[in-house]
């Protein structure tokens, strides 16, 4: 893959081969960052884990301190009094079963996560085809199938953000924007690695945490130490 010349000049700045404490990774990852825009900041976990095994699975949220940097919209399907609930709350688009069809034959996807009560998810099965692979599904371990919809989207809109394993068993999560400053970026990065260190399965035997990569939008992967984690 062929790379511009400001990002041959970003990579010269790294070390390939060194493992950065994560202070210094992330003040590289600023430092690297040059595209014209606030690029997103990632953090990529390598994990141990064997995600086709459901005890290896690693699946929940955490609320960064700091939040993403990102305006996140949130869709609440809900009845009853929850509907007014989910609204003084802040959801960008609360509605129940009459937004089905409107997602599974007009397209319609003007939402980040989708939030839903207990009662609803008979409905929103349906749905299952279409969310699914875009990771929109709700789910009660990431707190998005809840009765209670007002901290729910509460969390979301303050920063609430959900990891889970992907095909090859690294997890890829935003920790914030390049503008933010160093110490929110490491506030946030290490609320994440907490959370993640909790999510430890049980059943996995062997090293846990592999690699850890951090990385902006268009710059170069930033490796960090995973000896402290």
């Amino acid at each position: 893959m062929k790379h511009g010349k400001k990002y041959t000049e970003a990579a010269k700045l790294v070390d390939r081969m060194a493992l950065y404490e994560p202070d210094e990774a992330i003040a590289l990852v600023k430092k690297t960052a040059t595209a014209k825009f606030d690029e997103t900041i990632e953090a990529h976990i390598r994990t141990g884990c064997d995600g086709r095994h459901a005890e290896q699975q690693i699946r929940g949220a955490v609320v960064l301190p700091n939040g993403t940097g990102k305006k996140v919209r949130v869709l609440v399907i809900a009845k009853g009094d929850k509907i007014a609930e989910a609204e003084a709350a802040g959801a960008d688009h609360v509605g129940g079963e009459e937004l089905i069809p409107r997602i599974q034959n007009d397209g319609w996807l003007d939402f980040d996560v989708v939030v839903a009560t207990p009662d609803m998810m008979g409905i929103v099965g349906r749905l299952g085809k279409i969310l699914g692979p875009k990771g929109l599904m709700p789910n009660p371990k990431a707190g998005t199938v809840t009765m209670d919809v007002t901290k729910a989207v509460n969390d979301i809109k303050a920063g609430k953000i959900e990891y889970r394993l992907d095909k090859t068993n690294i997890v890829h999560v935003p920790i914030g924007k390049v503008s933010f400053t160093e110490e929110a970026l490491k506030e946030n990065f290490t609320a994440l690695m907490d959370a993640i260190v909790k999510a430890k399965p049980s059943a996995l035997k062997g090293q846990y945490l592999r690699s850890i990569t951090l990385t902006s939008t268009m710059g170069p992967g930033v490796k960090v130490s995973v000896a402290k984690f």
